[in-house]
């Protein structure tokens, strides 16, 4: 007997009064009415309504309920959101108002509150990871893209942002349809300090800058509704969805030799904090506007981030005046207790702690189970609820959950998997693929030459693993609207000879090898598709070294050394792979990182491999060689080098030794050139009255200039610095290009970065065309540094701007007057 028509008939039997009841392990709701009549029964705990109803405060809804909608304030549209939410929550008892604060909040059936699930995911896409969206039968299935680190690969702020007005349409389309709420917590906006960590695939990559613009990009297209992205007061803006920046901070330590994110102390200088673990964050508060940021289990310098009001309450709120809630990554609140046993606390100590310290929501059951007991004990005060309670409900009430968004009514099931989003899938694959080799050149690869080819690897024949994680949990109903394998995606180019060569990506039964082998020694081209998953690198994994596993090596050069035409190597992963035999190997004429491409990542590997799309590329990370990691911990947070420890420095901003591939490298099938058009020399920096200068370290050999450098903070920044740079398509074929431009600091200050990443703009060009690429930059955002104590400012003196790999550059003097 299905579930449903057993509740069905056995509810009306139980139920003597109007009442609704969530069943959390199964996602229902079953509402009756006072005869004991069902009067909905949904799939999903997080129906704002259970029942026909889209959002809470429609009359008819409260006429159903026999309520008097009017004696509510907090449904009267006329009045503002703080002034509701403040209603809504005095009208709730003590005990009331502590059953809202769980994910899984139960509502007030007395004042026509449902319940509410506020954990949803939407990474990538929707996913079924967290209770709070549901598939079945009616919607099996959801848009999945490329997992965050492919994606942030094509340097494409617009197509960025385009994914999350993708996701975000299905997601209105869900919720209107019952099996979702209006808040996700994503994106993960880390930044990927070490190659081991194994979230990297869900990062946008070791840069801040890149990551915080990814996060601003993506978090404005899930919560945007058009034409009210500048509201004068951004409490009240609309919200499509409501988004989640996380994990803040400083967390990129899951489970490494025994030390795990539940016990792990991360010790952070005060610079690191500023310069790179902040920066993603306060651009996705400031930027983004984001609704909500979510604290994560380890301590900074050991204070537990969910109960540190440095980081909660003054950075968050005071200083980047975050217009929405803060919430705990699930179970933090008991890590504190179980994991951590930080200051000893009890249960009630705990909760205590981070209510005061501003965290909203509990993700998980600690705040629910003890804040009574921590009020009656005196250790909290009932208006740290209130505060909490309020935020929480002004964004609800920002998403239409009270009111409706008219603009969203009608989206239904045929908003969701529609063949548009299937293509922007694929193309946004096409767009991160980036290519790292390509002798000869042999790619693009020629259907009238090469029609037999040999798909070889353990990721030849892949789907799921394609998805990443936070997209579909097997464990649970749902799905992608299909998927497109790399021999699918193939197959449509040329005839395929499949052999697996190994029997998963851990590639321990080297029997499988010779049949791959076999293979390759007819085909025209052989295409070797390699690399890890979810077994090897994801959340609560992290790596242990940056080789290929078990026999992969074995597989590629025994299946190279034997293959009749060219080899392509394909590379799946999500973190760097030391393949410095491939680069070197004569035998395999290419290589494709594709990183964790999507439903529809066969489509765009073949379509890459065969001209039909001209890769541009860039990798968002440094690929280290392999010797690199046994030079320091992964747990050492410095980014640095640091000469008492001989410990080097960690990504492209401070690490200057051999790599296998640097950060923003990527080849394509066409060449540009470039030429600087117009350039600023100078950048004059005005000073206040009482504006004094600061100090600034600089090496011996050095001369220290008067006036090293200014607070930024004393300046108002209004000063800006233009480039133009034209870019040439002289090659034979149509392409993207993807300009970076860097700043470099003066030269003799010590302990700063190498370079640092200060713009990037793709752009699509003809063949034999060119086009102007013009960038503004604010000076003290372009030029600034951190000191060692944490300071940011800008120092007096030549600075210099570099276009790419060092193609173009160009000084800019900072002068203060």
């Amino acid at each position: 007997m299905k579930m449903t028509s057993f509740l069905e008939k056995a509810m009306p039997k139980i139920l003597s009064f109007f009442l609704c009841l969530s069943f959390t392990i199964t996602s229902f709701v079953i509402c009756t009415d006072e005869k004991n009549e069902v009067l909905k029964i949904s799939t999903n705990a997080a129906t704002p309504t259970g029942s026909d109803f889209t959002y809470i405060c429609d009359p008819a809804r409260y006429a159903k309920l026999k309520l008097d909608m009017k004696s509510f304030a907090f449904c009267d549209s006329k009045l503002p959101y703080h002034v509701r939410a403040k209603d809504l929550v005095d009208q709730m008892t003590l005990a009331e108002k502590i059953a809202q604060l769980g994910n899984q909040a139960d509502g007030v059936a007395r004042l026509g509150l449902p319940k509410y699930e506020w954990w949803s995911e939407a990474l990538h896409g929707l996913s079924n990871v967290g209770p709070g969206t549901v598939f079945d039968n009616l919607v099996p299935h959801a848009t999945s893209f490329p997992t965050v680190i492919l994606t942030a690969a094509s340097f494409n702020e617009k197509r960025w942002r385009e994914i999350g007005q993708v996701v975000s349409t299905e997601a209105r389309a869900m919720y209107n349809l019952g099996r979702s709420g209006l808040t996700y917590w994503s994106p993960t906006i880390n930044i990927a300090r070490d190659p081991r960590w194994g979230r990297i695939t869900e990062t946008p990559g070791e840069d801040p800058f890149v990551v915080g613009t990814y996060a601003s990009n993506y978090v404005r297209g899930l919560q945007d509704v058009a034409g009210t992205e500048n509201y004068k007061d951004l409490n009240t803006r609309p919200l499509k969805v409501a988004a989640c920046c996380k994990h803040f901070a400083a967390y990129d330590v899951d489970n490494w030799h025994g030390v795990d994110r539940y016990h792990f102390d991360a010790r952070v200088t005060e610079q690191d904090m500023e310069e790179s673990f902040l920066r993603p964050f306060e651009m996705c508060v400031k930027d983004g506007d984001v609704s909500s940021v979510m604290c994560s289990y380890n301590r900074v310098n050991g204070i537990p981030s969910c109960a540190d009001p440095k980081l909660l309450r003054q950075t968050l709120r005071q200083e980047w005046n975050l217009h929405g809630y803060i919430v705990a990554d699930c179970d933090s609140v008991q890590v504190m207790v179980t994991g951590h046993k930080f200051l000893n606390d009890s249960n009630e100590d705990a909760v205590a702690q981070t209510l005061k310290a501003g965290l909203d929501l509990d993700c998980g059951a600690y705040y629910p189970k003890y804040v009574g007991n921590a009020v009656n004990q005196g250790k909290v005060r009932e208006s740290n609820i209130d505060e909490a309670l309020q935020n929480l409900y002004i964004v609800l009430l920002r998403t239409g959950y009270f009111d409706g968004l008219p603009a969203y009514k009608a989206l239904g099931k045929n908003d969701i998997c529609t063949n548009r989003n299937i293509e922007l899938a694929t193309q946004v694959a096409r767009e991160g693929i980036t290519l790292l080799k390509n002798d000869g050149p042999t790619l693009p690869l020629n259907t009238a030459t090469f029609k037999t080819l040999a798909v070889v690897g353990p990721h030849a024949n892949s789907t799921v693993a394609m998805i990443g994680n936070y997209a579909f949990d097997s464990n649970n109903p749902g799905s992608p609207c299909r998927y497109t394998s790399p021999i699918d995606g193939l197959s449509t180019y040329g005839k395929v000879n499949y052999a697996a060569g190994c029997g998963d990506v851990k590639c321990k039964d080297a029997s499988l090898i010779p049949p791959a082998v076999e293979a390759a020694k007819t085909a025209d081209a052989t295409i070797i598709v390699t690399g890890l998953d979810l077994s090897i690198e994801a959340e609560g994994l992290d790596r242990l070294d940056l080789l290929l596993p078990g026999n992969q090596t074995d597989l590629i050069n025994q299946v190279s050394a034997a293959a009749k035409g060219p080899v392509i190597l394909v590379l799946m992963t999500a973190g760097g792979v030391d393949i410095s035999f491939a680069k070197t190997n004569p035998k395999i004429k290419a290589i494709l990182w594709v990183g964790y491409p999507g439903a529809e990542g066969g489509r765009a590997i073949a379509d890459v491999v065969f001209g039909h799309y001209n890769p541009a590329g860039r990798l968002p990370i440094t690929w280290y060689q392999a010797d690199y990691i046994n030079k320091l911990p992964l747990t050492s947070m410095q980014f640095r080098p640091d000469d008492s420890q001989g410990y080097p420095g960690r990504t492209y901003k401070f690490f200057n030794g051999p790599t296998v591939f640097p950060f923003g490298f990527g080849l394509s099938y066409t060449k540009f050139n470039y030429t600087l058009k117009a350039t600023v020399p100078s950048l004059a920096a005005k000073l206040q009255r009482f504006t004094h200068c600061h100090d600034l370290n600089y090496m011996a050999n050095k001369t220290k200039p008067t006036c090293p450098a200014i607070l930024v903070s004393d300046l108002q920044c209004g000063e800006y610095f233009e480039l133009t740079v034209v870019v040439q398509n002289v090659g034979g074929k149509v392409g993207s290009e993807v300009v970076l431009v860097y700043s470099k600091p003066p030269d003799g200050i010590t302990a700063t970065y190498l370079k640092q990443l200060i713009g990037f703009q793709r752009v699509y060009i003809a063949a034999g065309a060119s086009q102007e690429v013009k960038f503004v930059f604010n000076g003290c955002k372009s030029l600034g540094i951190v000191d060692y104590a944490g300071n940011n400012i800008l120092p007096f003196g030549g600075h210099t701007i570099i276009v790419g790999d060092g193609v173009a550059s160009f000084p800019v003097q900072v002068t203060f007057h």
